[in-house]
């Protein structure tokens, strides 16, 4: 039987404060399997983003174990946690964390120079085909201090797939944008994961996360509620279930005009 792409064990976090210690994730154990789209949500300080923090190897797990790709992330240091990152992962955040004096190409030309998994010579085409791919091609000279929000969304979607990882994750990516704008990075998404990567999003938006396949609810620092199932369709069933509604009420209504007695449940 094939692994999980990502397979979590009692994943613990405790920090120690002043006040003591706090645990902000107890025993956090679940699995993902290559491709999937998740989401996960809960209340602010549920743990969300520590999970989110410690399975990608941001922050280090007072105890548990974690593997994604076959590679036992939990047993790295930091350096070679670090390499292993810049090479499988993606990383989006909320507040787009550009750096301000590059503009939207150098931006992303920055984040294969530092990791050098893309060929030199092949970077700029490469930059060039993301910022096409997120409807930018035409600003690549722009600095973040000239682009809207979701403009410096899409130039940190585009970044965070520099290096074509397997791995995609977002905190809060949709927090501070307009609805119409939030629609169009979700679409994003969507487009991603239906071209084979796995994408795993925090986010408070529980109408939004309605609409990923794996949803994943976490309330005091543990999972309490995991389901699976495909929104497109139960989409296409909801639709299609109106539309039988209403040729159900048409006929019905032709019988009437006609007075022709007509048998529809």
């Amino acid at each position: 039987m094939e692994q999980p792409f990502i397979e979590i064990r009692n994943l613990v976090k405790v920090y120690k404060t002043a006040a003591g210690e706090f645990p902000a994730l107890k025993g956090v154990s679940l699995s993902i399997e290559r491709g999937e789209f998740v989401a996960i949500t809960g209340k602010s300080g549920s743990g969300k983003s520590t999970l989110l923090n410690t399975f990608t190897g941001i922050d280090h797990p007072t105890s548990g174990e974690i593997f994604i790709g076959g590679e036992a992330l939990h047993r790295y240091s930091e350096q070679r946690m670090a390499i292993w990152r810049g090479r499988n992962l993606g990383i989006i955040f909320q507040f787009f964390q550009l750096l301000p004096t590059l503009s939207a190409m150098e931006n992303i030309l920055m984040a294969m120079d530092l990791n050098n998994v893309i060929k030199p010579r092949d970077r700029r085409k490469r930059a060039q085909y993301l910022l096409d791919l997120v409807g930018l091609g035409d600003k690549v000279h722009k600095m973040p201090s000239e682009l809207s929000g979701g403009e410096q969304q899409r130039v940190a979607i585009a970044r965070s797939l520099a290096n074509d990882p397997p791995l995609v994750v977002a905190d809060e990516p949709t927090g501070n944008l307009d609805s119409n704008t939030a629609e169009s990075i979700f679409a994003l998404f969507k487009t991603l994961v239906e071209q084979g990567k796995t994408f795993i999003m925090v986010t408070h938006d529980v109408d939004l996360a309605r609409r990923i396949d794996h949803n994943i609810i976490i309330a005091d620092g543990q999972i309490v509620s995991q389901t699976r199932h495909r929104p497109e369709e139960e989409h296409l069933r909801s639709v299609y279930l109106e539309s039988a509604k209403q040729l159900a009420y048409s006929l019905k209504s032709s019988s009437a005009r006609t007075n022709t007695p007509l048998d529809v449940d």
